[in-house]
């Protein structure tokens, strides 16, 4: 009889936490955190792709500095934009901050527009445009850029989702107590002028300038 009663008195509590788990679940109490960690992945995806096109870079500025020397002032653009867009400090705070979200952003897109000026360049050195290893390298670049839209597209959309349940019902229960210390997430924003093709000043471009070195493959600070 004993044995019986301990075994029911564990069962009823084991039924009780089952149903409290069940509760929780059904007010929305493990949303937030869920989503978080979802929009957090999303937030890494992006970060992958960002640095794939930073490691590209250096053998796209080798190849070019093979066959258009003279075009020192775009390859260099692209060497200072990569070098600050690598050394922006990117920590799990970065999507919460506004003021270190948009610098990431601006460094990113700064990188952007000097890479589509340097694309303009290319398009009057065709030994260039038919050179094998660049070819391959713009075709990687190229895909690249489509994987940052798409990973930057899935980023906002989690980020939006995330950011709704911190100012909906039930969730929001939970957003002003257990989880108040929680920031909504940044998003990315369209960069100035992003619908302008780039423009070239082929006028400014100095041939007896020194040619830039290819910047080395080092990878952003992230944690």
């Amino acid at each position: 009889m004993q044995f019986a009663s301990k075994l029911g008195k564990r069962i009823a509590a084991f039924a009780a936490l089952a149903a409290a788990a069940v509760t929780l679940s059904a007010c929305g109490f493990n949303t937030i955190p869920t989503k978080q960690e979802a929009t957090k992945a999303k937030w890494a995806d992006v970060q992958s792709q960002y640095q794939r096109r930073a490691d590209l870079i250096p053998n796209l500025v080798s190849t070019v500095q093979g066959a258009a020397i003279q075009e020192r002032t775009t390859l260099t653009e692209v060497v200072e934009a990569r070098a600050k867009a690598t050394s922006v400090n990117v920590d799990a705070s970065t999507i919460t901050d506004p003021a270190k979200f948009q610098q990431f952003q601006q460094a990113q897109d700064g990188l952007s527009s000097a890479l589509g000026r340097l694309m303009v360049v290319v398009e009057r050195y065709p030994d260039l445009k038919s050179n094998q290893n660049f070819l391959a390298l713009q075709s990687q670049l190229e895909g690249t850029e489509n994987r940052i839209n798409i990973a930057r597209n899935d980023y906002n959309e989690s980020a939006r989702d995330f950011n709704t349940t911190l100012r909906t019902f039930p969730s929001i229960v939970w957003a002003k107590t257990i989880y108040g210390g929680e920031k909504p997430f940044e998003y990315f924003q369209a960069a100035a002028g992003a619908q302008n093709a780039p423009s070239v000043n082929f006028d400014g471009l100095k041939p007896s300038d020194p040619a830039p070195a290819a910047p080395a493959a080092a990878p952003a600070t992230v944690q």
